[in-house]
């Protein structure tokens, strides 16, 4: 069941997300070669701490800490550790979650880690477009699938892969709600649920360079890519209103 949220509920979750946004930046400016994915999350959870919220990826489900870190050709779900140091060249999407007020907050970034290569380059570019470019139809009116038509269509003009296995989610009181989110257009034929006002989702394209196809590692939470080829993530909880989406994790 798709649940709508009241003026209020949305101003609520822009708290939330906006603490999200700005512990991501902070995360960001920390990202250099020789660090440890460990100190990320340490970073994340005293950041979280200071805003008097809770981190809301740490326990659920049985995920062991505050922060999603997948480097290169992990996709999403890399558990953070004191053994894993990032080396110039690699790319690391950062997901976080926090928990205020009884809503949810939720954003994911890609960073690159010094100087990085072409194609890693080109394939952050391209997901955080799509990214935008699935916002830009999360209007009351449309359908759904007219947010994963758009994200789809754009990358695989590229010849990219959309991840199938994971996608985005509703999100509210709770991390995940009512509806599902692809990043794809089933092959049902259908478009979907109507977006409606007081619709709040978190949209985030997951990006292959290579094939679609993923698998989980022996850890049971880190998604990797079939071809070891890199794969990037960018993501945003946005609401629906009577004016189109307002990007609710958004921070300038």
């Amino acid at each position: 069941m798709i649940i709508l949220k009241s003026k209020e509920e949305v101003e609520k979750m822009r708290i939330v997300n906006r603490m999200v946004g700005e512990i991501l930046n902070i995360l960001k400016n920390s990202v250099k070669p020789g660090i440890t994915t460990e100190y990320l999350n340490e970073v994340a959870q005293k950041e979280a701490k200071k805003r008097d919220a809770k981190c809301a990826f740490k326990g659920y489900g049985g995920f062991p800490k505050a922060l999603c870190t997948s480097i290169n050709e992990e996709v999403v779900h890399g558990i953070p550790s004191k053994k894993r140091k990032l080396k110039n060249g690699d790319i690391i999407s950062l997901d976080f979650g926090l928990i205020y007020d009884g809503f949810y907050g939720d954003s994911a970034i890609t960073v690159a880690v010094g100087h990085i290569d072409k194609e890693k380059e080109n394939l952050m570019k391209v997901t955080k477009e799509s990214l935008y470019r699935g916002i830009a139809q999360a209007c009351a009116g449309n359908y759904l699938y007219d947010i994963s038509k758009a994200v789809q269509e754009y990358v695989e003009g590229f010849g990219y892969g959309v991840v199938r296995d994971y996608v985005g989610h509703g999100i509210g009181r709770n991390l995940h709600e009512d509806p599902q989110v692809p990043n794809y257009v089933p092959k049902s034929g259908d478009r979907g649920p109507m977006l409606k006002v007081g619709m709040t989702i978190a949209i985030e394209p997951m990006i292959n360079a290579g094939t679609w196809r993923t698998k989980t590692l022996r850890d049971g939470w880190t998604v990797v890519t079939l071809d070891k080829k890199p794969s990037a993530h960018f993501e945003h909880t946005i609401a629906i209103t009577e004016n189109g989406p307002d990007i609710l994790s958004e921070v300038n």
